[in-house]
This record gives structure tokens, C-alpha cells and sequence, in this order.
């Protein structure tokens, strides 16, 4: 039995008045999803915890089998994983983001997508000013990575900078603000717009009319989680194909393979039809494949809402159509959709409503869902679980 686990990130949402009361996936042109929908069966998940933060951190870690309030210790630990950081027990690992401040406004969580490239000049000119303070690493475009060996920072209080886009800076640093931690690490974020203000690949970019990344935000700070394997934990062999470093941590420290797959951006120019390939070829080694993409999320935080419909729509074309046709070279194999958790447009962050998902094999029945959706869902026979139990569910359903 063969298994394909696709996550669309932040795809469910909530009803819009511009698509007259209906969600972006119900206006989506997705006969796949729709398909497996019909054909197999349907439920809800809660894949965050109710005392827990809604990441796609804690999220992820819920649908790959892993109950977060065990495991889950931050996301920057996750994020050092995957790109190499060293850890030490008493380190913790910050995320790091190159940020656009405008006159003491958090403005974009991004910097309008700085480069990876660009990125990497300004963690060098990081590390030169503040090597006291602890390390800076590359990362993915604006998604860095900062490491402290003081363990005590771990507590601190963080925010995810794309949480208050437009928001007063002071207001949301690290707490408590009269922790001497806490005052180290904000004077560090401080610090760097001095630093990062003038540098010139900031003076090229807002030449070019872009934003500069003239500060750092840390937050999602945590150390080294310990897990068992996910073979030690289900006895499969399994691979994860993601853009996104956070995804590829969870991939290390569960002894997945990380597949790499060239043009895989984690963003909207991502090659799906690459990540299909690969994931069809990585079930030759494999028994499950979990295949992530951030497109939806990536729109649904820009507000974007036509995006975000091109961007499921792109999954359920290029990815899950691929997947569909040639899945069934096997005989017997499964195949499930859904988000990690909702992104609303409205809202443009995530929140913690139970996320919709279908669920097809060539050995379980079907319900009378006829669609897929965040409504329709509901009324499948699978009801409401709690998100960890989701792997366990489908390999009962899969080999009744």
C-alpha cells in the first residue's frame, strides 16, 4: 500500500462577499479534489491544539502524526534542522525574518520577498556586528535563522511578525519587556536597523522601488524537540517534499527523506508539476510521501484572493490531476487533500477552525460527500478529530 499525503497551507477560509458568500474553494475549479471527495471519505480536523498558537509549525506536526503539545518546542528549532544549524542541548534557535519597518510600523513581514541572494549579504554583515550575541544563518529569502546559547530565552514571550503587518513595532517585542532576556534580544532587533538601513543592497532596492529589509524579527524560538522516527513510531518509510524550511525540519527530526525538488519556492512560483514528479518517484522507495505547498498561504496573507483560487487551482491541476492518473500503477494506494489549517483573506493569519479534509483508497469505502469543501466536510462520515489521530485514522481506513 502506497499513500500520498497533499497539504494546500492555509487553504480553507471563510465565506467572502466578493465571491457572494462562498469560500475559495468552493468557487476553485478542483475536479480532483472533488473526486476524492465523492469516491472516498470525509471529516474535520483539529490540527491545533486549543492552549496552542495557530503556526503551520504546530499545525504540520499534528497531520504527520505527531501530538504537538508532546512534541512541539518552537519553530525555530525546526527552521535550524533543516537548513544544518548545529544545536547544542542548551541552545535555542530563533526565526528569523528580514523585515520592512516604516516609521516604527512592522510594514511587511517579508520585505517584499528579498532574495535569497540579497539575504545572504545582509546575514553576513549580521554575524560581523553581532557575533556576541549568537549566530545568524541563511535561510530562504526573507526566512532566516538565529541561534543563542542562552537557554533562558526560550520562555520568552514572541510574536509572528506576519500576525501585526501594519502594527507599532514597540508593541509587540519580546515579553516580558522587563525580563534583562527579553531587553537583550529586543535591543538586538533595535540594534540591527542601524545596521541594515544603510547597506547597499537596501540602497539598491529601494532604487529599484522595493522595499528594503532594514531590520531583523525574531520570534518562534525554541530548542531541540525529541521525537521518535516516524518508522520507529507507524513502521512506514517516508518522504516530505516542501519549499519551506520549517516543513524540512519536521522532516529531520522525524527521519523522513527531505526530496528535493528543483523550482520548489514555497511561494507562487513553485513547481508543482515538479513536486508531482518527484513524489511519484519517490514512492518507488517510500510507502508515504507527504507533499506541502505554501502558495495558498503565501495569497491568503497578502489578501490576495484571486491568487489564492489560481493557487488551488494549480494543486488540484497540476499536482493531484498528475497524482490521479498515475497513482493507479499500484494496486492498492491512498490519497488525501487538505490544509494544515484555515487562512482566512479577511484576516490574512491563521486561525485554529478545524480544516476540512477527504480521504481516498483502493480498500476503504466512501461516504455521501459529493464535494469538497470547508461545509461539506462536515457532513462526512470521518466527523471531527483531533489532527494527530489523522495518520492513524488513515491507515485503518486504508487497510479495513
Amino acid at each position: 500500500m502506497k499513500h500520498i499525503i497533499l497539504i494546500g497551507d492555509g487553504m480553507a477560509d471563510y465565506p467572502l462577499e466578493e465571491l457572494k458568500g462562498k469560500t475559495p474553494l468552493q468557487i476553485a475549479h478542483i475536479p480532483n479534489m472533488d473526486s476524492i471527495a465523492s469516491n472516498g471519505v470525509n471529516g474535520q480536523l483539529i490540527t491545533i491544539p486549543p492552549d496552542m498558537e495557530p503556526g503551520s509549525d504546530v499545525a504540520n506536526m499534528s497531520i504527520m502524526g505527531y501530538n504537538p503539545q508532546k512534541y512541539y518546542t518552537g519553530r525555530g528549532p525546526l527552521e535550524a534542522a533543516s537548513i544544518g544549524a548545529e544545536m547544542e542541548d542548551d541552545d535555542v534557535a530563533f526565526r528569523c525574518n528580514l523585515i520592512f519597518q516604516d516609521d516604527g510600523l512592522l510594514a511587511d513581514f517579508n520585505a517584499d520577498h528579498i532574495s535569497t541572494e540579497e539575504s545572504s549579504e545582509l546575514i553576513e554583515m549580521l554575524n560581523s556586528k553581532f557575533g556576541d550575541y549568537g549566530k545568524f544563518y541563511l535561510g530562504i529569502s526573507y526566512r532566516n535563522l538565529f541561534v543563542s546559547g542562552d537557554n533562558e530565552t526560550a520562555t520568552l514571550k514572541s510574536t509572528p511578525p506576519h500576525d501585526i503587518v501594519g502594527e507599532p513595532i514597540k508593541e509587540y517585542t519580546l515579553k516580558p519587556k522587563n525580563n534583562k532576556k527579553a531587553q537583550i534580544i529586543n535591543r538586538l532587533m533595535e540594534e540591527s536597523r542601524k545596521i541594515l538601513e544603510n547597506h547597499p543592497v537596501n540602497k539598491k532596492r529601494v532604487e529599484k522601488g522595493k522595499k528594503p529589509a532594514n531590520m531583523i524579527w525574531l520570534w518562534g524560538q525554541g530548542p531541540k524537540p525529541r521525537m521518535n522516527t516516524f518508522f520507529d513510531k507507524y513502521g512506514l518509510k517516508a518522504a516530505t517534499i516542501t519549499g519551506v524550511d520549517l516543513i524540512k525540519g519536521l522532516g529531520v527530526y522525524m527521519g523522513l527523506t527531505n526530496v528535493f525538488v528543483p523550482g520548489a519556492t514555497g511561494y507562487y512560483d513553485t513547481d508543482y508539476c515538479g513536486k508531482a514528479k518527484y513524489a511519484l518517484k519517490s514512492l518507488e522507495g517510500h510507502d508515504l510521501v507527504f507533499i506541502h505547498v505554501e502558495a495558498p498561504d503565501e495569497a491568503a496573507h497578502a489578501g490576495d484572493v484571486e491568487e489564492k483560487i489560481m493557487a488551488i487551482e494549480r494543486i488540484d491541476r497540476r499536482i493531484l490531476g498528475k497524482l490521479m492518473d498515475e497513482l493507479p500503477e499500484y494496486e492498492d494506494y491512498s490519497i488525501s487533500i487538505l490544509p494544515d489549517h484555515p487562512t482566512p483573506i479577511t484576516i490574512k493569519t491563521h486561525v485554529k477552525d478545524p480544516v476540512p479534509y477527504a480521504m481516498y483508497s483502493t480498500k476503504g469505502g466512501k461516504d455521501d460527500v459529493g464535494a469538497y469543501d470547508e461545509f461539506k466536510a462536515k457532513h462526512g462520515s470521518q466527523g471531527l478529530k483531533e489532527g494527530y489521530k489523522f495518520i492513524s485514522n488513515l491507515f485503518r481506513y486504508s487497510n479495513p
